[in-house]
């Protein structure tokens, strides 16, 4: 088993709830809390949030992340 990260991003809309919502339908979890900061140089709000992920296989640098 290991675990497995992610650090989810996008601009402040629903597009970026509608992310974290389908991470955690397959079966992410939340780790820690969002952030949320200004970019400027394109003048929109950005918010991340981790996830984490239990997996059967071991980790692999090649491994597809978002398909787990």
């Amino acid at each position: 088993m290991a675990r497995i990260y992610r650090l989810l991003t996008e601009d402040d809309t629903a597009a970026f709830c509608h992310k974290v919502s389908l991470a955690l339908s397959r079966g992410w979890e939340l780790h820690g809390s969002p952030s949320i900061a200004h970019d400027a140089g394109r003048g929109v709000m950005r918010c991340a949030q981790a996830v984490t992920k239990e997996v059967a296989a071991g980790y692999t640098p090649d491994m597809k992340l978002g398909e787990q």
